[in-house]
C-alpha cells in the first residue's frame, strides 16, 4: 500500500468565523497539504460581529466582514488550502459582558448546505467546532451540531472529528471538556504555516494577544492541535488500528502524532 492511499482523498474544515480554521487546526491543515491532501475551508459567518482590532477605516460591521473574508481568504492561502468557502450568515455582534451568541440560522437548512458542500468535494474527513463548542461558544455549537446533523441524517460516508479535544496533561481554555482526546499532533513543523496564517487574521491581534496577555502573535501559537472523532462512533478495543481507522488518524499519526486511550 502506497502512503498516497492512505490518506485522505479530501478534509473539510468547517468553522463558525473567520480565524477559526487557522487557531483550532492551522498547523494540521498545513501538514495535510503538505501531503498532497486537498484541504477545504468552510466558514459558516461572516465575522462581522468579531473585533475589528483599531484598523483605519473599518467603522461598520460591514466593512469589518469585508476585512475578515479578504484575511480568511490570505489565511487558507498561507495554510495551502484548496479553497475557501463562506456560507454568509451574519455573525451576531458580542453583547454586553463579552456575551456570545449563535446566528441566525434555519437548523435544517444549514445542516442540507452543510452537506451538499461535503458530497460536492467528495472529502472523506470533516474537521469541525467540539461538542462544547470550545469555551462554550454558541455559534461553535451551533456549527458542530449542524455538521453531525447533516452527516448523520444525510447518510454521508465521512470521519468527523472535533477539534481542540481534551488532553488531561496540557491545561488549555480551548479544549472541549466533553471531548477527551484520541490524537493530538505536535505542529512544530508547520509552526511557520500556521504563524503566517495567524498573520494573516490582522482585525484579530490584538485579541489573539490579549486573552492570554501576550506581547505578539507568536507568541500565541498553540504547538500542540488534538482531535476527538464524533462519527462514526469509536469501537471500544484497544490500541489506535481497531479504534481509528480512517485516513485522518493514519495521516496524523504518519506525521509524528500519537494515539491517546480516552478511557485512560
Amino acid at each position: 500500500m502506497t502512503e498516497e492511499s492512505t490518506l485522505p482523498r479530501g478534509v473539510m474544515m468547517i468553522g463558525a468565523h473567520p480565524d477559526d480554521e487557522t487557531i483550532m487546526v492551522g498547523g494540521t491543515l498545513a501538514m495535510l497539504s503538505a501531503r498532497g491532501v486537498p484541504v477545504y475551508i468552510v466558514c459558516a459567518t461572516d465575522g462581522r460581529g468579531g473585533e475589528s482590532g483599531g484598523l483605519p477605516g473599518v467603522d461598520s460591521p460591514a466593512k469589518l466582514a469585508a476585512v475578515r473574508a479578504l484575511e480568511l481568504k490570505n489565511a487558507a492561502a498561507a495554510l495551502g488550502a484548496a479553497t475557501v468557502m463562506q456560507l454568509g450568515y451574519e455573525d451576531p455582534v458580542i453583547g454586553p459582558g463579552d456575551r456570545l451568541f449563535g446566528f441566525a440560522a434555519d437548523a435544517d437548512e444549514l445542516a442540507t448546505r452543510i452537506g451538499d458542500l461535503i458530497r460536492v468535494q467528495g472529502v472523506d474527513v470533516v474537521l469541525t467546532h467540539g461538542s462544547d463548542g470550545e469555551y462554550g461558544h454558541p455559534a461553535h455549537i451551533q456549527v458542530h451540531q449542524a455538521v453531525l446533523c447533516a452527516v448523520k441524517e444525510q447518510q454521508i460516508d465521512v470521519s468527523v472529528y472535533g477539534v481542540a479535544a481534551r488532553v488531561p496533561e496540557i491545561e488549555d481554555r480551548l479544549w472541549n471538556i466533553s471531548d477527551p482526546a484520541h490524537l493530538a499532533l505536535d505542529i512544530t513543523p508547520w509552526r511557520e504555516a500556521k504563524i503566517a496564517a495567524m498573520e494573516c487574521h490582522t482585525s484579530q491581534h490584538e485579541l489573539f494577544k490579549r486573552r492570554r496577555k501576550l506581547k505578539t502573535v507568536r507568541e500565541a501559537l498553540r504547538f500542540t492541535e488534538t482531535f476527538h472523532r464524533h462519527w462514526p462512533p469509536v469501537a471500544g478495543e484497544s490500541g489506535p488500528e481497531p479504534e481509528l481507522r480512517d485516513g485522518f488518524a493514519r495521516a496524523v499519526l504518519g506525521a509524528g502524532g500519537r494515539y491517546i486511550d480516552p478511557r485512560k
